[in-house]
């Protein structure tokens, strides 16, 4: 039945009818009430929102599967928000990052590279990674780093995302060295003015690169000898701080500290680098040694590659992977690590300096490194490495002749094993965790630096604030 409003007026009951005036009062007040309420919460909320940078810390970025680690170190690390001409701009133009080779795909990933399809689904821990990159590699972790701060006040050590060495293989070729270092110089001009630069002049900032030092050591008297190199490292600011490379200098190089080359290998968890390494405590290793690599130039440089080669390919013993220009088997990381992982032990010459990446991709595999210069490992890696370096490793001495086939096979099978087993067991620290890495709680070459040096940041710097 249809009612109209006279109608149901009429017919109330009167003790319905004072209900009804009743609820109508009431009505009117809650008409007054919920604007009042909504406008009430509106107005908190304006006010958490402006008030939320001053009370809480920007939130690092995880995947969405991922949890954050917490800070099992005793240090705490603040990361200075650049310019973006310092770090991620230089990106913009990774077609031209390195005079030899197109860039984009390398710094994909936060600088990881392209993903390697090895099988099995683990493609989101093996990479196709550079290896003059790790100061992005770097970069990245520290910005997801458990033992990060915002309050630099609270902070033990600076870090200074600079993506020099992208920038300095980028210049080589420049003749005109002013341009050639003026984003170096930028670069400390800017830092100069930071407050907390002050606070030590600048002994407790750091810097990472992923090229060797020799590119930043460029001296006033090298005009006839240039190699390309800018001065950043010259600069007397930055003596003041310290700086990881992938290569020092042995012998000028006090604040310079050695990182390891990054492989193509960066795990998610613990897991996956325990399963690594228990799969390279159990692989056949039917050769005694190998050497990958291919032949330099320069007098020195030449004579102990050739002598390399020209034993392995002699030696019934020996695999070799030669690489030569236009080759493409020695840029296929699963060729390489294949011929690592069935080899006992891995000859190490230098490369086009002391060091070079293959020594990280030999111990990866579990490959015992055999060197030729004390500069290849032993003066660079001081925090990664056993006191005892006949531990992990042999040497011999380039200046002599020495039958190398004949000099690995006077060391017993049971000195082989634990060398191998002492090698295997530096892996973690010698590896760079995926920048997401969840459920990870091994030490890798990041937390290893940093700790590092906020226990010398702790012990030697004196602060003036």
């Amino acid at each position: 039945m249809a009612y109209n409003k006279k109608h149901v007026k009429i017919g109330l009951w009167p003790e319905k009818e004072e209900k009804e005036k009743k609820y109508s009062k009431n009505r009117e007040a809650l008409k007054l009430t919920v604007p009042t309420f909504l406008l009430f919460c509106s107005i908190c909320l304006i006010f958490l929102i402006l008030l939320s940078p001053f009370t809480s810390p920007p939130q690092t970025s995880f995947t969405a599967s991922s949890l954050p680690r917490t800070c099992d170190q005793n240090f705490t690390v603040y990361v200075y928000d650049l310019p973006k001409e310092f770090n991620t701009n230089l990106l913009q133009n990774c077609r031209h990052l390195n005079i030899y080779t197109d860039m984009c795909p390398h710094v994909a990933n936060n600088g990881l590279g392209q993903p390697l399809h090895r099988g099995g689904g683990d493609s989101e821990t093996w990479f196709a990674t550079h290896q003059f990159i790790a100061e992005m590699i770097f970069h990245a972790r520290v910005k997801n780093h458990p033992c990060r701060t915002w309050e630099p006040n609270n902070a033990d050590i600076f870090y200074v995302p600079f993506y020099g060495g992208l920038y300095a293989s980028s210049v080589f070729r420049e003749y005109n060295l002013t341009k050639r270092d003026e984003l170096a110089v930028r670069l400390v001009d800017y830092m100069s003015g930071q407050r907390w630069w002050g606070r030590s002049n600048g002994r407790d900032h750091l810097l990472a690169f992923g090229r060797t030092a020799w590119d930043f050591m460029r001296s006033s008297d090298e005009a006839g000898t240039d190699f390309g190199a800018n001065i950043l490292m010259q600069l007397p600011l930055v003596r003041n701080m310290s700086v990881l490379t992938v290569e020092r200098q042995p012998w000028d190089g006090d604040n310079q500290f050695g990182i390891p080359y990054p492989s193509y290998f960066h795990p998610y968890t613990s897991a996956e680098m325990l399963t690594w390494q228990d799969k390279m405590r159990s692989v056949e290793r039917p050769h005694l040694f190998s050497f990958v690599g291919g032949p330099r130039k320069g007098l020195e440089k030449a004579a102990i590659r050739d002598e390399l080669i020209r034993q392995c390919a002699d030696s019934s013993r020996c695999e070799l992977l030669k690489c030569e220009s236009g080759g493409s088997r020695c840029h296929d990381p699963m060729t390489v690590l294949g011929v690592m992982a069935r080899s006992r032990f891995c000859l190490q010459a230098p490369g086009d300096s002391f060091t070079r990446r293959s020594t990280f991709d030999a111990m990866l595999a579990g490959c015992i490194p055999v060197f030729f210069s004390p500069h290849t490992m032993y003066t660079q890696y001081m925090w990664y490495l056993p006191d005892d370096k006949r531990s992990y490793s042999v040497f011999m001495d380039e200046k002599n002749s020495t039958l190398i086939e004949q000099e690995l096979s006077r060391i017993s099978e049971s000195e082989v094993v634990h060398m191998r087993e002492a090698v295997i067991a530096m892996i973690p620290k010698m590896t760079y965790a995926h920048p997401n890495a969840t459920n990870y709680d091994l030490p890798d070459a990041v937390d290893v630096a940093l700790e590092a040096l906020a226990m010398q940041a702790k012990t030697k710097v004196v602060y003036s604030l």
